[in-house]
């Protein structure tokens, strides 16, 4: 966020190695196509079909939604302890934006006849990059969190959190075959680097 410049010592960002690799999701099963109809990245939307999904747009979805829930779930938690408004609002608008992206994203699974979760079983899907980084240890961690510790320690996994989103976006973008799925993807990381500018900004105040 915009403000005066501060002259106090930046905080210093850590953003553990498990938490930034990039998430390269390659298709299970093959790059087969499969013809049917999405819509785009809105819940409300009647628009026109497009064709074409492949394995690539299901893993992306499927493991998309494990990482909105996630950070619904920490989002949520800041939106209530944060001590800043601007944290608190930021959480509270990311909570309600993915909410409502789960339900996008589930609705064109369901509508593919797709399953809408991955197994979470560690390890699972290493040939994709793995799993979403934020794991229930990390989230357990921020929970306990209280003070003036809990800020900075959101902010750091959330910037973490996000980085991975872009990644994952980047890489439907490039692999996905179906429009509406890339789209998305596209929307997802636009919004998601403008978030982490502004948590920087915030961490750095």
């Amino acid at each position: 966020m915009a403000g005066a410049v501060s002259r106090r010592p930046l905080r210093r960002i850590v953003l553990p190695a498990v938490l930034v690799l990039p998430l390269m999701l390659t298709a299970c099963g093959g790059g087969q196509e499969r013809q049917a109809s999405t819509e785009p990245a809105s819940a409300a939307s009647d628009a026109p079909a497009s064709s074409g999904y492949n394995e690539h747009d299901v893993m992306f979805l499927q493991m998309m939604i494990a990482h909105h829930e996630q950070g619904v779930e920490m989002a949520r938690v800041a939106a209530g302890r944060a001590k800043r408004a601007e944290v608190r609002n930021l959480a509270a608008a990311v909570a309600a934006t993915q909410t409502e992206e789960v339900k996008t994203m589930t609705s064109w699974l369901r509508k593919w006849s797709e399953p809408t979760t991955t197994d979470h079983a560690p390890g699972s899907h290493a040939e994709h990059g793995g799993l979403p980084a934020t794991g229930p240890k990390e989230i357990r961690t921020l929970k306990r969190t209280t003070g003036a510790a809990f800020e900075p320690a959101f902010l750091n996994l959330f910037v973490a959190h996000q980085h991975n989103a872009v990644k994952m976006a980047e890489d439907e973008a490039a692999k996905g075959g179906d429009a509406g799925a890339k789209a998305f993807a596209k929307r997802v990381k636009e919004s998601r680097t403008d978030q982490i500018r502004q948590m920087l900004g915030m961490l750095n105040s």
